[in-house]
C-alpha cells in the first residue's frame, strides 16, 4: 500500500512536515485561548467535553452553562477548526510518511494506513463540527450530539494512531 503523500519529493518532505507542524502548534495555541471560557462545571474540558457530550441533555447543559462570550468562542472555534483540519492532517500525514520511510513490509504499510487515517480524521472532524454547529443552534433533541460524539471518538482514535506511529517511527532506529 502506498502512502497518500508518497509522490511528494523526498527532499521536500521534512520541510513540509515542519511547516505544517508549526502551523498546527500555532492554531492549537489559538484554540487554548478560545477554550478557556468554555471550561465550566458542565464542560470541564471545554470544547472537547462538548464534542464528546453524546446526548441531548449533556450538550444542552454545556451550552447553557456558557456565557455569551463563550458561545461566540465555541462558534468561532468550530469555524476556524475547518482551517485547522487540513493543517493537522498534513502535519500528521507527513509525520507518518517520514516514519514509514524507515521501514519495509507491513510496518511501511501501517504507515500508509496511518497517513490515510490522518485525512480521514479531518473528514470525521468536519462532520463532527457540522453536528456541533446544529447543537449550538438549538438542535439539542436530535441525533446531532450522538453524531458529534461518534465522529469525535473516531477522529481522536485516528489521530492517536498517526501520533503513535510517527513517534514510534522516530524513536526506533532505521532498519
Amino acid at each position: 500500500m502506498r502512502h497518500p503523500l508518497e509522490s511528494v519529493p523526498q527532499d521536500s518532505r521534512k520541510r513540509f512536515f515542519f511547516t505544517f507542524l508549526f502551523l498546527t502548534v500555532v492554531l492549537l495555541a489559538v484554540f487554548r485561548v478560545l477554550d478557556k471560557p468554555l471550561q465550566t462545571s458542565y464542560a470541564p474540558s471545554g470544547i472537547v467535553s462538548f464534542e464528546l457530550a453524546g446526548n441531548a441533555q449533556s450538550a444542552a447543559h454545556m451550552v447553557y452553562s456558557w456565557s455569551p462570550e463563550a458561545w461566540l468562542n465555541a462558534s468561532f472555534g468550530l469555524g476556524i477548526d475547518y482551517l485547522f483540519m487540513p493543517v493537522y492532517a498534513f502535519a500528521l500525514a507527513f509525520g507518518t510518511l517520514l516514519a514509514a520511510g524507515k521501514y519495509t513490509g507491513w510496518l511501511r504499510s501501517l504507515g500508509a494506513v496511518a497517513g490515510y487515517g490522518a485525512f480521514a480524521a479531518a473528514v470525521f472532524d468536519a462532520v463532527e463540527n457540522f453536528a456541533l454547529f446544529q447543537v449550538l443552534s438549538g438542535a439539542f433533541d436530535s441525533a446531532y450530539p450522538s453524531v458529534a460524539a461518534i465522529c469525535a471518538t473516531i477522529k481522536f482514535s485516528l489521530i492517536l494512531l498517526g501520533l503513535l506511529y510517527g513517534l514510534v517511527g522516530w524513536a526506533i532506529p532505521k532498519k
